[in-house]
Parts: C-alpha cells; sequence; structure tokens
C-alpha cells in the first residue's frame, strides 16, 4: 500500500482478513475493526521509524469462528519520493516472533492509542480547517475590493462606451472612403491581371526573401507553376530551363541592385531571352525584389542558328575550293604517271611484240581511273550547289575499289590487306571514305620496310560511333613527328615520291565531318591510323581527295 493506505498489491487469500467491499481499495476500510484499530498504530509508527513493527495474538472472527491474527508493516522504498508499505497477516499458530520484534496485542491499549491517533489527527485537521477559514476571510476582503474596482472599472467602461460610438461613427466615415479605394484597388488588379493575361511574354515577380509573389500566365510553359505557389520559394519550384541559374541571378540583383539579360534554352529546344531587374518602391525608391521576364526568341535564335551554320558552310566550301588544286595534283599524280611510263616502255617496243597490248590495257586502265577521279573533283567544285550527301557506305566495296586503283603497287611491293570487318556500313561521304582509305593503303605501301607490307584494316563500334583502324608494318614515324605528318607539305621522307598533302586533306575531311584521325607509331615496327566517325550528324560539304 502507498502512504495514503491504499492498496497497491495483494499476495495471497485475503478473505481470511478482510472484509468483501467491492470497489475500495483503502486498507482502513476493508479491515475489521480489531485489525483496523492495530493497523492505525503499527502504520503510524512505520512511518515515523521507518522502522518494521509486528503486533501478534489479534482476535478476529473470521467464517464463524475466532482466530488470532499476527500483523506486520514494513516500509519500502521503491522511488525517490514515494513510500510504500508492506503489510503481512498470518495466523497465530504460524507466526512465531521474537520478544524484540513483536507485543501480544491488547485492544484495550491499542483502543486507547487508536483513540490517541484519532485526537491527533482531530487536532492536526482543526489546525488546517483554522488556517482555511483565515485564508477564506482574507479572499472574502479581497473580493470585496475586487468588487469595489470592478464597479468603478464598469463606469469607466459605460463612459469608454460612449467614446467609443463616437469613434465607431468617424470608423463609418473612414469605412466608405476605403470601401471607395477598395473598389479602385480592384479595378486597378483587373487591370493587371488583364495586362497579365494579354501579355504573351512570361514574368516573375519575386520579393527579397526570393519568395514568389506573382506571375503571369505564360510563365508555366517555362516553370511548374500553380497558383498555390505564391509565397512559396522560388528555388522548391521546378523549371524546364537548361543550365539553371535564376536563383544566382535573383541573388545578384536582389544584393547588386544590377540588370541581368542573358539567352536560355528549355528542354523542348525553346530559346528566350531572360532580363532580370530590381523590383522598386517608387515611394521610397528602395529594391523590395526582383522582376523576371522572359521573351521568346525562338525564331531570332533559329534564324541565327541557320545562319550561323550556313557561315561555316561557306568557309569549309572556301577551304574546299582552296584545296582544290592541290587535291587535283596530288590524287592525278599516279594514273598520269601510269601512262607516262607505259608510253615511254611503248616507244621502245615493236608493234609486232604482244606485249604491247598489256600496255595498252594498262593505259586503257589508268584513262578510265582518270576520268573517275576528274569526275569527283568536279563534284567538289560544285560543293555550293550540290552538297556531298552523308549516306551508309560499305567499307569492303570502298577497300576492293582502293584494292583494284593500287594493284600494281600491291603486285610490285607483295603487300597483303588483311580485313577484321566487324561493322561492315560506316555513315560518311562515299568519295571522301574512299579518299581517306586511298590515301592510308597507299603510304603504307610506300612507306614500306625491307619485308613486304602487310595492311590490317579494321572496323568496329564505341558506342553509337563507329571506329576505322589502319595498321602496317612498315618504317614507322618518330614521337617528335607524329603531328607534323597531318600538315600540308608535311613530308617527312623527301626522297619518296609524293606531294605531302594527302594526310593533310585526309585530317580536314574527317574533322569537317565532326570526326577524329589520331595516329599510334614506332620507328621499325609500324604505324597505325585510328579514326572515329560520329554516328549521327547534319548533311555536311566536305572535300573530296579523289
Amino acid at each position: 500500500m502507498n502512504d495514503k493506505k491504499e492498496v497497491i498489491k495483494s499476495y495471497g487469500d485475503t478473505k481470511k482478513y478482510l472484509l468483501p467491499l467491492h470497489f475500495n481499495s483503502y486498507l482502513t476500510e476493508l479491515l475489521p475493526k480489531p485489525l483496523a484499530v492495530a493497523f492505525s498504530t503499527l502504520s503510524i509508527t512505520a512511518l515515523k521509524t521507518n522502522k518494521k513493527t509486528s503486533l501478534s495474538g489479534i482476535k478476529i472472527k473470521s467464517g464463524g469462528v475466532i482466530i488470532k491474527v499476527n500483523m506486520t508493516v514494513k516500509p519500502l522504498s521503491i522511488k525517490k519520493g514515494e513510500r510504500l508499505l508492506v503489510v503481512t497477516f498470518t495466523e497465530d499458530t504460524l507466526f512465531n516472533p521474537t520478544p524484540q520484534e513483536a507485543l501480544v496485542f491488547n485492544e484495550k491499549i491499542y483502543q486507547d492509542q487508536y483513540t490517541v491517533n484519532l485526537e491527533e489527527e482531530l487536532n492536526e485537521l482543526k489546525d488546517k480547517l483554522l488556517t482555511t477559514v483565515e485564508q477564506l476571510d482574507a479572499s472574502n476582503e479581497n473580493m470585496q475590493s475586487f468588487n469595489e474596482e470592478l464597479l468603478s472599472a464598469n463606469e469607466e467602461m459605460q463612459s469608454t462606451n460612449e467614446e467609443m460610438q463616437s469613434v465607431n461613427e468617424e470608423l463609418d466615415t473612414i469605412n466608405a472612403d476605403y470601401q471607395l479605394k477598395n473598389k479602385e484597388l480592384l479595378e486597378i488588379n483587373d487591370d493587371l491581371n488583364n495586362y497579365f493575361r494579354s501579355n504573351l511574354n512570361a514574368q516573375l515577380f519575386i520579393n527579397n526573401d526570393l519568395l514568389l509573389m506573382k506571375f503571369s500566365p505564360a510563365t508555366v510553359n517555362l516553370i511548374n507553376l500553380l497558383d498555390s505557389d505564391i509565397g512559396r520559394p522560388i528555388s522548391n519550384i521546378s523549371t524546364n530551363i537548361k543550365f539553371e541559374t535564376i536563383i544566382d541571378d535573383i541573388q545578384q540583383v536582389l544584393i547588386k541592385g544590377s540588370v541581368i539579360a542573358k539567352e536560355v534554352e528549355t528542354n523542348n529546344g525553346k530559346w528566350y531571352q531572360m532580363r532580370a531587374m530590381p523590383y522598386v518602391h517608387q515611394a521610397d525608391n528602395k529594391n523590395s525584389g526582383a522582376i523576371i521576364t522572359f521573351n521568346d526568341i525562338t525564331e531570332i535564335k533559329k534564324t541565327q542558328q541557320e545562319l550561323d551554320q550556313k557561315n561555316k558552310s561557306l568557309l569549309r566550301i572556301n577551304a574546299d575550293l582552296d584545296n582544290f588544286v592541290l587535291a587535283a595534283s596530288h590524287d592525278l599524280l599516279g594514273p598520269l604517271g601510269n601512262i607516262e611510263t607505259s608510253i615511254s616502255v611503248m616507244n621502245t617496243i615493236t608493234l609486232s611484240e604482244p606485249k604491247l597490248f598489256d600496255f595498252i590495257n594498262m593505259i586503257n586502265t589508268s584513262i578510265k581511273a582518270f576520268r573517275f577521279l576528274i569526275t569527283d573533283l568536279a563534284t567538289i567544285a560544285k560543293v555550293e550547289g550540290d552538297m556531298i550527301a552523308m549516306e551508309n557506305v560499305d567499307i569492303n566495296d570502298i577497300i576492293n575499289n582502293v584494292e583494284w586503283s593500287l594493284e600494281k603497287k600491291i603486285q610490285e611491293s607483295g603487300a597483303t590487306i588483311v580485313r577484321d570487318i566487324k561493322s561492315e556500313q560506316i555513315f560518311f561521304s562515299k568519295k571522301n571514305l574512299r579518299s581517306v582509305v586511298y590515301n592510308l593503303i597507299s603510304n603504307a605501301i610506300k612507306f614500306k620496310r625491307d619485308e613486304p607490307p602487310v595492311i590490317k584494316i579494321a572496323t568496329g563500334r564505341d558506342g553509337k560511333n563507329t571506329i576505322l583502324t589502319v595498321e602496317d608494318n612498315g618504317q614507322g614515324i618518330p614521337k617528335k613527328s607524329l603531328d607534323k605528318i597531318f600538315e600540308m607539305y608535311g613530308r617527312l621522307h623527301q626522297d619518296i615520291e609524293g606531294s605531302g598533302i594527302g594526310l593533310y586533306l585526309a585530317k580536314k575531311i574527317i574533322n569537317a565531318a565532326s570526326g577524329s584521325i589520331v595516329v599510334e607509331s614506332e620507328p621499325g615496327k609500324g604505324t597505325k591510323f585510328i579514326i572515329h566517325f560520329m554516328a549521327e550528324m547534319e548533311p555536311i560539304v566536305a572535300a573530296s581527295l579523289n
């Protein structure tokens, strides 16, 4: 039980010692009179001394039989500030207390002690009652004082009420003025809303805390806005702008008061002229936010891009025309040399010899190749009116054509061409791709070592892009000369036939088509050219080497 004598927990059979009272947990009311008298004395003693107290021989009537009961009350401290008592009941036959810790119950003595305890509690209650009466008297005096003050306050309130009625009349007059002002404000607000609705440009109004205050309907095409976004931080709202810097721009406007103008692109490919400027109060000429305006310049941007593309095309056309003579001199030397050599030999052979027919066939083949080259070079001269189309080119057809053109040189050098074609189609200009492959194979034969040339041609994929490699076992190129081979007239061997512009034009063609060409080489071991072709390109005007 606790110190208020409420039972918290019971153990064992309590029917023998407690009265059968339901909905009651006070131990003093549950005990028979003799046990209640004894418990009252023992509990007071245990709480005062904080020691266990016991009593034996207490007679009670239980089940029609008088039994003797032994009682023990022991203090039990569980938590700080909370005191519990453990009360134990046993029949006298089972209880054997020592003389020091137990006394025999004398009903008269404990009745007297019980009476004394009741008198002490009564005196304590009288003292508390007297104190309560004194406090009540003081409260009554205070209430009388409060009542007088309340009467005085009531009189003042009546006077104030009269003044409030006068003020109310003035407020009615002011309210009428405000209603007139409110009507004017509604008309201005309607004008502003209609202006926003009719304005095709997007506008945002931001305060100094970067909170959205207002926006025009056209803004939803750039920024994902709803009416409920008013008052939200602009940083929490997503936009459709690529590479967005709108937050940094607004902060710069708020801090420096400057005006920022830039072009921005949206995810759907439209372009806008963004302009951010301070929001100025005319009354005090102070900045209280920022205005962001977006003007649609998509058509202007497209026109500008078309002009830029046209300019780039014209520049490439001019460059290709400048290289026309170089390309012609370079690519026509081979068949012209064959014709010159054949004619020189024919001058020493009589017409009756059978070998004459072989040289005639060689001349015819060279003239045919010459005709094809003239046709391709004529195409370069007409690039402004007839752009060279990009298409899917079969690399095996290109290699077959080059082998046919270089058949004599391949036979004389004993060259072997090995193919490892994993991607047969290359998106490029057919004539230009033929020129690049022709130059790389021709150079591999031209710059061979003492052993027969072995030329490995391979294709593959790098993601969406196609890679073409041409590798030989020739003389190789010193590391310090790798960049020089792509320069105009960048010849490393002056004693070998050639003009030195083949690789220059090859690199120019690849770069013009947004591709790349790199070279890896080691002297005495060979050279490897690696070409990357872009997967998707717009039609490009490029020079042909054929």
